[in-house]
């Protein structure tokens, strides 16, 4: 489609200054000079068909060489057309409107101002108004600030849109009623204070250590959420802290936690000259003091893991020992273990902290009784 201008280009708004601004945005943020522009003649056009009250279809076009800015009326070539081809309303008489005859030329009035002209052509006459360099220079502003803040938070969830279920640390900045907020560098976390580990203390300023839940991308930036509660915190801090996970000597097979109370980790190991439960204390049991330090004294049973379920049960079962599992429906997942007196409150834990996370550990329903609970069963 060919676009012709009925009159001759006038000099543009500040143009030297206004590209020599564009490129400086464009060069120190990173921005597209085409995005600045094309955000530029749309909010333009809006500006100029609001201020001017014009009704008539207008386009604003800026010379990215020169930094012109001028407004167009736009007015389409179409095919010949009678006045008798629009819609007569039967029931009111009234004309319904098949052509746009403030925006549209017919093709035989079109080759009166130019024989070239071919339907689908543009005409476009400047309309600019003469105080259009002011709209020009206030809508400049507002589109290049906008394009600046949508290029930073891009960045930043660039920056960040790979940390989500990792580790992170920041310092404490902010405090409201329901979360703190954590400096991470670009941006802040939000970490709800229903997300701490219960019982602990934070004070401002303080270095923290948060696992990230979610990231999203919003309209006023990246909402990053992090936590200290959630079981991915005790999985990435053994990971951090223990360099065989990183090489692959050790293997990280399911956490389980009650935040502030206890959690058990799978561990195993792919060399069988590593011991993975010793691997994970570490020497003088600094390894997993670090750990459980970070934790405010969490208390963390370390769990072998196996392929034999009914082995990975007992194992997840610790501190009890002596224990006879069997698996009594594989589908549902369901097991029952049979405890001696001496092991059996052990294996259920205070509360029923034991067996909930061994539960979640192994994902199988445990059922446990003693010899005495299965005899009685059987005689009744």
């Amino acid at each position: 489609m060919r676009t012709k201008k009925t009159v001759e280009e006038n000099k543009g708004v500040n143009g030297k200054e206004f590209i020599a601004a564009l490129d400086y945005v464009s060069k120190e943020k990173g921005i597209d000079k085409d995005i600045i522009i094309e955000a530029m003649q749309t909010a333009l056009s809006t500006a100029f068909r609001k201020n001017e009250k014009a009704d008539y279809t207008s386009r604003v076009l800026i010379d990215e060489n020169t930094g012109d800015i001028k407004v167009f009326k736009v007015t389409t070539i179409v095919d010949d057309y009678n006045d008798s081809d629009d819609d007569i309303d039967e029931e009111t008489g009234e004309v319904k409107v098949k052509h746009d005859y403030l925006n549209e030329m017919t093709i035989s009035d079109a080759k009166k101002i130019n024989k070239d002209y071919q339907v689908g052509d543009e005409i476009l006459e400047e309309v600019t108004p003469k105080d259009f360099g002011r709209v020009a220079i206030s809508v400049a502003k507002q589109v290049v600030l906008q394009k600046i803040r949508e290029a930073e938070r891009e960045k930043i969830m660039s920056d960040f849109e790979d940390k989500e279920d990792e580790l992170m640390v920041g310092f404490l900045a902010m405090e409201d009623a329901k979360n703190y907020y954590v400096d991470l560098g670009k941006a802040r976390g939000i970490l709800s204070k229903s997300e701490l580990i219960p019982g602990e203390k934070l004070n401002m300023g303080d270095s923290i250590k948060v696992y990230i839940t979610k990231i999203e991308s919003t309209p006023k930036g990246p909402l990053i959420l992090v936590s200290r509660k959630n079981y991915g915190f005790v999985k990435r801090l053994f990971e951090h802290e223990i360099p065989e996970f990183a090489d692959g000597t050790l293997e990280l097979r399911g956490v389980a936690r009650e935040a502030g109370v206890r959690s058990k980790v799978a561990v195993a190991s792919t060399n069988p000259k590593v011991d993975p439960i010793g691997s994970c204390i570490g020497e003088k049991g600094r390894r997993i003091a670090n750990i459980m330090s970070e934790l405010g004294g969490e208390k963390i049973d370390l769990i072998a893991y196996s392929n034999d379920p009914e082995e990975f049960i007992a194992n997840a079962l610790s501190p009890a020992k002596n224990l006879n599992v069997s698996i009594t429906d594989e589908k549902k997942k369901e097991a029952l273990v049979i405890a001696d007196d001496e092991n059996l409150s052990l294996a259920i834990g205070k509360k029923g902290i034991n067996i909930k996370l061994a539960s979640r550990l192994t994902k199988y329903n445990i059922n446990i009784k003693t010899l005495d609970d299965i005899n009685k069963q059987i005689n009744n």
